[in-house]
């Protein structure tokens, strides 16, 4: 490997040091040999530097520190010392706004962590933090530089703190471009997203080969920690694609709906989707009948900007849609009811993935639509054994803590404690609106009729027509479309065609909303 000494020296004055030093560069800049880097090509993956080019704005990269050199010995490291000790640091633009990034170059030492690298990493995350910019990194390595033992540990701790001190402060978004095992894994999981790529990317904390020695199961790296299995399975992964160039574009896309810090709203674009326009096709979207399922993706299509949304965890928790649009030009966070998945029910994971969205979206000031059509929790052993009680607690605890304006509308059904956990008037939220067809109550009118007039109906000549005398008599007493609406539990029910121009109006008048908290150092959410 080629070292600084072996660079010609030049005449001994500045055109020759500046001559000297662009040879540096380049070389810093190539990497370390064509071998290398027809290796990752053959991998089917990019180079760092390729991936930056990509992921910012032509020409903006700026890099910081990149003839970094490692100190450590032994092992025959103090043999190879490559400039940039496998890792790319700096800042450019997206959209022309500022971004960190930090990106492992798998040809240096597969990427690897060692001390210097990790120093590098840690520069430019708290430079992110002080600058109040977005962090992405794009993680390719092999995990600890085992040959510098404990000191490359320590530096993976100096990430973690700085993950957990930025949480909230800044968006992170990690970017999966290779292998990352071990304790590694767990910098991506401390970030705001997570995205990953199909065959090249994988994540666990236990590889296959240490899985096999220990339970004797036999499994492939992607079959254990593949994009497939964090988007589906685990939840990990937030978006998953089938190659670099698509997936680095989607990040772009996603800094664009996103504040550069919390102390600032996300950027507003001009909207030349009328604000008034009829959604007429609402009406015929969902059906009246609570017991026909619908596609809840079609109606947020209808309302937001020109049906351009981005959804975040889409094949996780698939009985709940989690978003990110613009109304009027203005983001928002959409949480939605799924009736396609499991009618629509919360259950563990969908009570996660949306408690995490909301904090997401509170955390970096952007406004809350709910969409309910909820007929309550999953009922099951597997659910009450596996903590829906505290699982659905923490989305409660995200909505309750929210101080973004927040805005429900119940399309359908909205039941029991589902109904009161999806932002209820009664939990917080500004402004509450239902569709016609909204059936609030504390249970479908079959079984509460079932429980209230159980005697009745016992003791009637004809048990099942008084059963549907009852069901009826109760849906008329109290599930029509107007009984929340008459006890103030509903700021108004509305025209479904009139949804969009109503949230838009709710929104304006909302963005000054200030809410002042308690004074705590933080709160203690259910886990």
């Amino acid at each position: 490997m080629t070292t600084v000494e072996d660079v010609p020296a030049g005449a001994n004055d500045a055109r020759g040091r500046v001559a000297e030093l662009n040879a540096i560069r380049e070389q810093a800049r190539r990497g370390p040999s064509e071998r290398a880097t027809e290796a990752q090509r053959a991998k089917g993956k990019l180079t760092a530097r390729e991936r930056i080019e990509l992921l910012l704005d032509e020409g903006s990269f700026n890099e910081v520190e990149p003839l970094r050199r490692h100190r450590a010995t032994g092992f025959g490291l103090e043999a190879k010392k490559p400039y940039t000790d496998g890792v790319i640091t700096g800042w450019g633009t997206v959209h022309g706004r500022t971004v960190f990034v930090y990106a492992h170059d798998f040809r240096i030492f597969g990427g690897a962590l060692g001390e210097a690298h990790a120093t590098k990493i840690h520069k430019i995350m708290d430079m992110a933090i002080q600058a109040g910019a977005p962090l992405v990194s794009l993680n390719d390595g092999a995990g600890a530089r085992i040959q510098e033992g404990v000191s490359a540990l320590a530096g993976y701790g100096g990430i973690f703190q700085r993950n957990t001190k930025a949480s909230g402060v800044i968006p992170q978004i990690s970017v999966m471009l290779g292998p990352c095992a071990g304790g590694a894994a767990y910098s991506p999981a401390l970030t705001d997203f997570v995205f990953m790529v199909r065959e090249t990317s994988q994540m666990f904390i236990t590889g296959p080969d240490v899985v096999k020695a220990v339970t004797g199961e036999e499994i492939t790296q992607n079959g254990l920690g593949g994009a497939d299995v964090h988007a589906e399975t685990s939840g990990v992964a937030h978006f998953v694609y089938d190659d670099e160039a698509t997936c680095l574009e989607e990040v772009r896309y996603l800094l664009s709906l996103l504040p550069a810090n919390n102390r600032e709203n996300p950027p507003t674009v001009a909207c030349e989707d009328p604000a008034d326009r009829s959604g007429d096709a609402l009406l015929d979207l969902v059906p009246a009948d609570g017991n026909r399922p619908y596609d809840m993706r079609k109606v947020i299509e209808e309302i937001v900007d020109d049906g351009e949304y981005l959804e975040v965890h889409e094949r996780w928790a698939t009985n709940i849609i989690c978003s990110l649009a613009r109304l009027d030009g203005k983001v928002v966070g959409i949480i939605a009811n799924q009736p396609q998945s499991l009618a629509g029910v919360l259950d563990i994971e969908a009570s996660e993935k949306a408690a995490r969205f909301v904090q997401m979206c509170d955390a970096f000031n952007i406004p809350i639509i709910t969409f309910l059509d909820v007929p309550g929790f999953l009922p099951g052993v597997d659910q009450e054994h596996g903590g829906i009680i505290r699982h659905g607690a923490k989305l409660l605890y995200a909505y309750c803590n929210a101080t973004v304006p927040r805005i429900s509308l119940v399309l359908r059904k909205a039941y029991g404690g589902a109904y009161i956990v999806m932002d209820s008037q009664s939990v917080g939220a500004d402004l509450t609106y239902a569709w016609p067809t909204n059936e609030i109550a504390v249970m479908g009118a079959e079984g509460a009729a079932n429980v209230v007039f159980r005697r009745q109906i016992a003791e009637a000549d004809d048990p099942e027509a008084m059963r549907v005398r009852m069901v009826k008599e109760y849906k008329s007493e109290l599930m029509h479309p107007y009984y929340a609406a008459e006890r103030g539990l509903v700021d108004d029910v509305i025209d479904p065609a009139e949804t969009r121009h109503t949230l838009i109006r709710s929104l304006d008048m909302l963005r000054t909303k200030h809410a002042d908290l308690p004074a705590r150092k933080h709160g203690n959410p259910p886990q």
